[in-house]
């Protein structure tokens, strides 16, 4: 899967129905910043999508899915690299997530868990770590490096 592949700005209508169906949340994307969101395949049917909450010197990785049929090839890394290279990009020092289902996926990829009460206080103010993702999701980070 190339990086070349992966553009900024997917429709949005068409990303929250990706994550609907994927029953990732969306309480907050009301007036969201579709260009820090990464999507990979037709613009009207991506096969993948990652967004990014930029706050800063940190930011909330959010909403990674990669649909089943391109599951298996490389997509879901090279998403995460294109979001992590667009953070890094933006100033952002340092990336954290929540996930319920992903830690092993992200823990090859450099991410580390946290405790929560160690998280900044700009990512416990964000809708999707204080309200709509569970308290038991398992918090993650990693620091951006000239790698990233």
């Amino acid at each position: 899967m190339s990086d070349a592949e992966i553009y900024a700005n997917p429709d949005p209508v068409t990303a929250i129905a990706m994550l609907v169906e994927a029953g990732l949340p969306t309480g907050d994307l009301g007036a969201t910043d579709w260009s820090h969101f990464l999507a990979s395949g037709p613009r009207k049917a991506p096969e993948g999508l990652v967004g990014l909450e930029l706050l800063g010197k940190v930011a909330l990785l959010r909403s990674l899915i990669v649909g089943e049929q391109a599951r298996g090839r490389g997509l879901g890394a090279a998403l995460v690299r294109a979001a992590e290279a667009h953070a890094a990009n933006e100033g952002v020092q340092t990336l954290f997530l929540l996930t319920e289902t992903a830690e092993r996926f992200f823990a090859v990829r450099g991410y580390q868990p946290v405790a929560r009460e160690t998280v900044p206080a700009d990512i416990v103010g964000t809708r999707e770590f204080s309200e709509l993702c569970p308290e038991n999701a398992v918090v993650m980070c990693k620091q951006l490096g000239a790698a990233a």
